[in-house]
């Protein structure tokens, strides 16, 4: 029996990858997407256009699998509250709405480093919202540790690009834990390990994503 895959965060950087995949996968027999603008139109693609706020009132059909791949910064979220709230508030509504309605297993991208007990705040919220996952009770759950992320981003930033430029020169001298990856690895590690399933929680660090 093929799945319904549901994918939030679809229009970023790993997101908009991730989709392109799972409509070219068999596997799959409807790819539904949240997101705040439209993506081009496909056979297979369901789309919803939401803040966020009320998913209840969409009328979103049944799904088996939950990719997240919501994500933002500080300066471009405007404050730590923004910030959470897209890191940690938006996954969170999504997951206990999609258990409620049956989905099997949710997976996400939060980040290296990710610690609910950590002293930087990046990581802390990145580290609150994968321990709250593994408490709603799917009965999957894959989380996904990437380091700097390399690919294709719509939006530029300044840090991100003199750490990427970092990267290209000198990668070689990092080691592959904290290596820059590009974000088109996290998208097929997504979409192939929701095909194992492997019940129970799993994390992946960025050193194990570099080989997809």
């Amino acid at each position: 029996m093929n799945k319904t895959a549901l994918v939030v965060g679809a229009t970023g950087l790993i997101g908009s990858q991730l989709v392109e995949l799972l409509l070219a996968d068999s596997d799959y027999d409807r790819v539904v997407v949240l997101a705040r603008k439209a993506l081009p139109a496909h056979p297979k693609l369901a789309q919803f256009q939401t803040d966020f706020s009320d998913l209840a009132a969409l009328a979103i059909p049944p799904v088996s699998d939950v990719f997240c791949c919501l994500g933002t910064t500080i300066k471009t979220a405007g404050s730590k509250a923004a910030f959470r709230k897209v890191d940690e508030e938006y996954p969170l509504a999504v997951a206990e709405w999609a258990h409620r309605q049956g989905a099997s297993q949710y997976l996400i991208v939060t980040a290296l480093g990710a610690d609910p007990n950590a002293m930087v705040f990046y990581n802390r919220v990145k580290g609150v919202v994968e321990q709250k996952l593994q408490q709603i009770g799917f009965k999957t759950v894959h989380i996904f540790r990437p380091s700097l992320l390399m690919g294709p981003r719509k939006e530029s930033r300044s840090g991100e690009d003199a750490a990427k430029q970092f990267n290209r020169w000198f990668g070689f001298l990092i080691p592959t834990a904290y290596r820059g990856i590009e974000s088109i690895k996290v998208a097929r590690a997504m979409q192939q390990w929701a095909k194992k399933n492997t019940p129970g929680n799993h994390v992946h660090e960025s050193k194990d994503l570099q080989a997809f």
